[in-house]
């Protein structure tokens, strides 16, 4: 048996592809409900109910998809150019770091902040502190042709040993009652809501703003041009003229300062403070989002909606069916594998 390349991929099998994908995986979670000894049916139901079956429920997703479609987002732009960021959830808790930074701690200077200021000032610290996270494995890659893969899985480690450091040292909260968490912001530079009484905020018009900005970016602009063309073939890329370190630095600095902002917007908007727990994986989840995506920041919107949907309505299926939430990892796992395949197969056909 082999794979052999086809002469092009018709519309419907794009169509079709993510659609089989789907099924696919609703086949195999099915599996595991009916193994855990509940109804299918009604397990879907609830799911299905929990993420999207009121007000609610849609704000809880969304919200749980904002720091997702960021971290998405910067997956994706990075794996355009063939630079495997796997260092989102360092940069994600980096960004949270110096917005509080900002934020929160400028107090004895003597000079009364306006929060038009300041908040320009903590979003911005929030992406240079992503942006420069990522800065060293690029250039490493770059020049030395260290594996970012390894450099970047590292860094996450170390930034949550950082941020424990801080957390429980200069920056821990007063107030805090010896839990450790950072202080606070001021209420002025938190994120409004969209919806009363819900804990959707107003990150989810930057998380769509931000995917909206790169989709043109890499579409209409010289720069995306460059980053798809070395995405594609590096030293083709180089000996067409194109350049490649700088690309490479370029990405790596938008791709952290995305993940950055994910920090930024989920003190912002959610939190007001830095505490270890809080991502519950959002930089490792922006990767699967990214595949799902095919990295298309449009289709990343789409894919964080899913995948929030999936987390948040678990949770509901699971105390009225009794089906483990691990199920959502399921779903989420091998929806990914389904639609690499799928994707796959569009471009391969099995010869013998």
């Amino acid at each position: 048996m082999r794979l052999e390349k086809r002469s092009h991929s018709s519309p419907a099998a794009l169509v079709l592809a993510p659609l089989g994908a789907v099924v696919f995986t609703l086949i195999v979670s099915s599996l595991l409900v009916l193994w855990a000894g509940a109804p299918v049916a009604q397990t879907y139901g609830l799911l299905l109910k929990g993420a999207f079956g009121s007000v609610f429920a849609w704000s809880e997703t969304l919200t749980r998809a904002i720091p997702l479609i960021l971290t998405g987002l910067a997956a994706t732009v990075a794996f355009k150019a063939r630079l495997f960021n796997i260092g989102a959830e360092g940069q994600l808790y980096a960004g949270a770091l110096a917005a509080v930074a900002v934020g929160g701690m400028h107090g004895g200077t003597g000079i009364e902040w306006s929060p038009w200021v300041l908040f320009p000032l903590m979003m911005l610290a929030a992406a240079l502190a992503g942006a420069l996270l990522l800065l060293g494995p690029a250039l490493m890659k770059a020049r030395l042709g260290v594996d970012e893969v390894v450099t970047t899985l590292l860094f996450n480690f170390i930034v949550l040993l950082l941020v424990g450091a801080m957390l429980d040292g200069v920056m821990k909260d007063p107030l805090g009652m010896g839990w450790p968490q950072s202080v606070a912001l001021q209420p002025d530079l938190e994120l409004g809501k969209l919806v009363e009484r819900t804990r959707v905020h107003t990150g989810l018009l930057w998380a769509v703003t931000l995917a909206v900005g790169l989709w043109a970016l890499l579409k209409y602009t010289v720069l995306g041009f460059d980053i798809r063309a070395v995405g594609a073939n590096a030293r083709a890329a180089a000996f067409a003229g194109v350049p490649v370190t700088r690309t490479v630095v370029l990405v790596a600095m938008l791709s952290g300062a995305l993940a950055g902002l994910a920090g930024a917007i989920e003190v912002a908007g959610r939190t007001s403070y830095v505490t270890l727990d809080m991502s519950p994986g959002y930089g490792y989840s922006g990767i699967v989002i990214a595949m799902l995506a095919g990295l298309h920041p449009l289709g990343v919107l789409a894919a964080s909606v899913f995948v929030a949907g999936v987390l948040v309505g678990a949770d509901s299926m699971s105390r009225a069916v009794g089906v483990p939430t691990y199920i959502a990892d399921v779903i989420v796992a091998a929806s990914l594998l389904s639609v690499l395949v799928a994707t796959l197969l569009t471009q391969y056909r099995v010869r013998r």
